[in-house]
């Protein structure tokens, strides 16, 4: 049995999912998180059954292509769960009238019911189980009620063959059914309320939001920092530095496999961030220099993430983005940038015109740095001063904003206007702030680490036969000339192609200026995008527009690689 989950976008569809398959995916209070589909299993009756998590459409009749995938899956399923915000009845009941006038049978899964009392909302389940001729199930996905009996309702459930109507006819059923079912009762707004009316606000809404921005990257520094300071950096040199120290007098000091495995010696000891061998620096810059920032970055981006203020900064911003050829939706997939470009441009998908697409997908690989190079950034830059760290940020905010505005002028078309469901405040849960961090640090860790120590190992090895060192005078022109770094950084510009933190790390193992880091951390953020990204845009974009991306990408950041240079 083919079971799909379907339902509009933020009703805790990904969180249902979990629950009934027991697989871990990655949920945000705001709408889009879900742009391809997840697939797992679970028991009904005894036997195995599969289930997919739709992309969140609100109709049947598709507007963007996340809305087509959704619509795609109907002729492969067997049952349909089709999950409701009971706290919005209006909007969610229509996909719901849809869903019954096809030949498939439909649960309807009444999730957030928790919600329903904080916000004086009474539903007459029976009431609207008869009108609806399905099974409706209340449920919440944060706490677990109603999972089972919505599993055990799959089984009796029965397509209604409802008659085909128009939109006007499914709307005014809409209308009839909640006045029926649905009784609000008096109550004062809480001060979530207040802060949700505050937010959308355009003086208050945009001192919320810069107060937001300022105080995340307070508290991400404050928590890589310590966490190098107080436990990493302990770890390593008080604990692995020993081990390495005795493997190196076994290796006799020198030599070949010595400078493969633990590097140059620095006055007789490892210097993990200048010996760059295989098991000292190899080790020391993705998990001691790049973790803390991916921890601190993460876990701040769950919180934005899951208190449902992403939806309320994309109204805010919405004239500001439609001067860059996009409506305000597109700040979600901006935002998911700085967690990783790869989602972000996925997330594109809910943008409804190739341009829009085009225009978003261009912007986040050339000037959102992702969680990595992030982490980097602020690794590399923290001991000289947020002045600097500073600095990168409000050039790729510059380069952000005048390439929007001149692909806006550039390219034909119009951007649609702003329409968006917007989620109440919530508090995150606990338990899946925690999950989603553990999903993507786990994640950092197999992806990232062993291409890092790989690439120490290539790079050692290409050294020690000379390689590099004639790539590094061939482009010493560029990346000195232009650029004002040592030739040796070509090593890293290199590597950036692969994975953008691996090259920011292979930076910090060059004794540069605080200028040059600058120069260096924005020319690898803009410049040609890590090959996962690179193999993201060519799916998303095609062979014809990945091409004028990687021609903007590469001018812009020898361009403006170059100009830093002359000023700083």
């Amino acid at each position: 049995m083919k079971t799909l989950l379907m339902g509009n976008p933020n009703v805790g569809k990904s969180v249902i999912f979990s629950r009934l398959t027991g697989i871990n995916v990655i949920s945000s209070n705001y709408p889009g998180t879900t742009v391809g589909f997840t697939q797992g299993f679970m028991k009904i009756g005894g036997e195995s059954a599969q289930v997919i998590d739709v992309p969140g459409t609100y109709t049947l009749e598709p507007a963007c292509e996340a809305e087509e995938i959704a619509s795609k899956f109907l002729e492969m399923g067997d049952v349909v769960i089709n999950v409701v915000d009971a706290t919005n009845l209006e909007r969610n009941l229509y996909l719901t009238l849809e869903l019954l006038e096809q030949d498939i049978p439909v649960v309807v899964a009444l999730n957030l019911w928790d919600e329903t009392r904080h916000r004086g909302i009474e539903i007459d389940l029976d009431r609207l189980r008869t009108l609806l001729e399905a099974p409706v199930i209340p449920t919440s996905g944060l706490t677990g009620q109603g999972i089972k009996d919505l599993v055990e309702s799959i089984t009796s459930a029965r397509s209604s063959r409802r008659v085909q109507k128009s939109r006007e006819e499914r709307w005014g059923e809409v209308g009839r059914i909640v006045k029926e079912v649905q009784r609000l009762s008096h109550r004062h707004h809480r001060w979530f309320e207040r802060l949700e009316d505050a937010s959308v606000k355009p003086v208050g809404g945009f001192i919320m939001a810069l107060a937001i921005l300022a105080s995340s990257f307070y508290v991400i520094r404050l928590i890589g920092e310590s966490l190098i300071k107080f436990i990493l950096d302990p770890l390593f040199q008080n604990i692995w530095k020993p081990y390495l120290m005795k493997l190196s007098g076994l290796l006799g000091s020198e030599g070949f496999f010595h400078g493969i495995f633990i590097g140059k010696l620095f006055e007789g000891t490892i210097s993990f961030t200048q010996s760059f061998g295989l098991l000292s620096s190899g080790l020391y810059v993705p998990l001691a220099m790049v973790l803390p920032y991916i921890i601190s970055f993460y876990f701040i981006l769950g919180i934005i993430e899951d208190t449902g203020y992403l939806p309320r900064l994309a109204v805010l911003l919405d004239t500001t983005m439609h001067k860059l050829g996009l409506h305000g939706y597109a700040i979600i997939p901006t935002m998911l940038g700085f967690g990783c470009n790869v989602p972000a441009i996925l997330a594109t998908r809910v943008l409804e015109s190739r341009r829009e697409r085009f225009i978003a997908s261009t912007l986040i690989a050339i000037a959102v740095p992702c969680t990595s190079s992030q982490a980097m950034i602020f690794g590399l830059l923290g001991k000289e001063g947020g002045r600097y760290i500073a600095l990168v940020y409000l050039t790729l905010l510059i380069v952000w904003i005048l390439l929007g505005f001149v692909l806006n002028r550039l390219m034909k078309g119009l951007s649609p206007e702003l329409l968006i469901e917007i989620p109440p405040y919530r508090m995150p849960p606990i338990r899946l702030l925690v999950q989603k961090l553990w999903l993507r640090i786990r994640g950092f860790i197999i992806e990232a680490v062993p291409i890092i120590l790989a690439a120490v190992m290539v790079i050692n090895i290409l050294f020690n036969f000379g390689i590099f060192g004639i790539i590094a005078d061939v482009t010493s022109p560029l990346i000195t000339g232009v650029l004002g770094l040592p030739k040796e950084a070509v090593v890293a510009l290199i590597l950036g192609f692969f994975r953008k933190d691996a090259a920011l790390g292979m930076l910090a193992l060059l004794t540069l200026t605080p200028k040059q880091l600058v120069v260096g951390s924005v020319f690898l953020t803009m410049s040609f995008p890590c090959i996962a990204t690179f193999a993201v845009l060519f799916s998303e974009l095609g062979v014809k527009n990945l091409i004028k991306s990687v021609a903007l990408m590469i001018t812009l950041a020898f361009s403006v690689g170059g100009l830093l240079n002359l000023i700083l």
